[in-house]
């Protein structure tokens, strides 16, 4: 029998005022399934609980979006569950997170694009860093645990130190710069997104100076991106071994991005417990254990530290999941990462300054009020089918 979950991911919503290039939401999310109730994400909390599940994340999409939001913290919290909500704070008035608070909201993770206001506001495809950090201050001085999320890759690398020094005078508690993970629509984006070994090498660096500098006052935390790494992380902890993620809809599965493998099917929480899908679907019991592991990780030594890598990377890049992940250098298809890292670093074209090929809009997003309503006044530069000169902006299902 497999150890119990230690937390939840709730995918509460894929609507979002956003359009982040490099979103891990499915690409041909729709709204053909209506989204799980109040009642529904209540009783699975009380479920998770019962696993011994500690932590819950609400997620999205924005989560700002549902209008139960305080509804279903306070549903978690009756359970016991640390409450997480990441959320790109729009939506977010001073009155709204008063009744978050109220309700047993315990830490806000609230991601940034950029530290220069024009460069973020093209890379969400919206206006509203100004809002953003705004809602950075308002939230420091409330007594709730605060964590800025930062998303790094080719655009915005090379000015990391500024982007710190934004950040530190937010006075989060945690800072976790968090390098593009290539599935949805950064996989579609990767030859803008994906940065250089130069980059790389100087970014690391960069934090390092910064975690001595921050020590005893931020906790600052960074993971190799994939593509440049010598073995591959255990990705979300190892395939439903740790965490497991339910949709809006209520399919349950173990990281944001297995969806896209072919010839699992995922049980729901509307037809099925979560004890018995953690335990006894075989959607978590696909690659528990080893023995679905082909060379060299059967052998490798690593296999019990990173069970060979990301199943959902493997099927992305070389069309197997079960294959070694690419990005191990022992994969026998570690020559598509190369191929890939080779293009990217011989091809410099792709710099910051292409945000002046996307210009936005003069009129802005209202973040004060968030509503269904509100999605036509996002903004999508250049907009043909959600998709610019220069990259694919994520769209909302349809």
């Amino acid at each position: 029998m497999a150890a119990n979950p230690l937390a939840l991911i709730a995918e509460l919503t894929y609507r979002c005022p956003l359009h982040c290039v490099y979103c891990s939401n499915p690409i041909q999310a729709t709204r053909e399934k209506s989204e799980l109730t109040t009642a529904d994400w209540q009783r699975v909390f009380a479920e998770a609980a019962k696993m011994g599940v500690l932590h819950v994340h609400l997620t999205g999409g924005e989560p700002l979006g549902r209008a139960d939001l305080e509804e279903l913290i306070a549903g978690a919290a009756s359970a016991s569950l640390y409450t997480n909500l990441i959320t790109s704070g729009v939506g977010l008035s001073q009155a709204r997170l008063a009744t978050l608070l109220e309700a047993g909201l315990d830490h806000i993770q609230l991601s940034f694009q950029d530290s220069r206001e024009e460069a973020a506001d093209w890379i969400a495809g919206a206006r509203v860093h100004a809002r953003k950090t705004e809602l950075a201050h308002m939230i420091r001085k409330e007594k709730i645990a605060f964590t800025v999320n930062l998303v790094v890759h080719r655009q915005n690398l090379d000015h990391l130190e500024e982007m710190l020094q934004f950040i530190e005078q937010l006075e989060p508690d945690r800072v976790e710069i968090a390098h593009t993970q290539y599935y949805g629509w950064a996989l579609q984006n990767r030859s803008t997104l994906l940065p250089t070994r130069a980059q790389v090498e100087a970014s690391q660096k960069t934090i390092a100076a910064a975690q001595q500098r921050l020590a005893g006052r931020v906790r600052l935390d960074s993971v190799t991106p994939d593509y440049y790494a010598r073995f591959p992380k255990a990705c979300m902890g190892g395939w439903g071994r740790k965490l497991m993620l339910i949709d809006p809809f209520g399919r349950v599965l173990p990281c944001h991005a297995a969806g896209v493998l072919p010839g699992i099917e995922f049980e729901s929480v509307r037809e099925r417990s979560l004890e018995w899908i953690w335990q006894e679907s075989s959607a978590f019991q696909k690659f528990r254990g080893e023995t679905w592991m082909q060379e060299p990780c059967r052998s490798c030594a690593k296999r019990a530290e990173d069970f060979g890598g990301c199943r959902c990377q493997a099927f992305l890049l070389a069309g197997d999941a079960n294959a070694t992940d690419p990005v191990c250098s022992l994969a026998p298809e570690r020559h598509l990462v190369n191929e890939i890292v080779a293009t990217v670093n011989a091809d410099l074209s792709f710099q910051q300054s292409a945000f002046q090929q996307s210009t936005l809009p003069q009129t802005s997003l209202q973040p004060s009020a968030f509503s269904q309503t509100a999605y036509s006044q996002t903004l999508l530069p250049q907009k043909v089918g959600g998709r610019n000169r220069f990259w694919s902006y994520r769209t909302n299902p349809e």
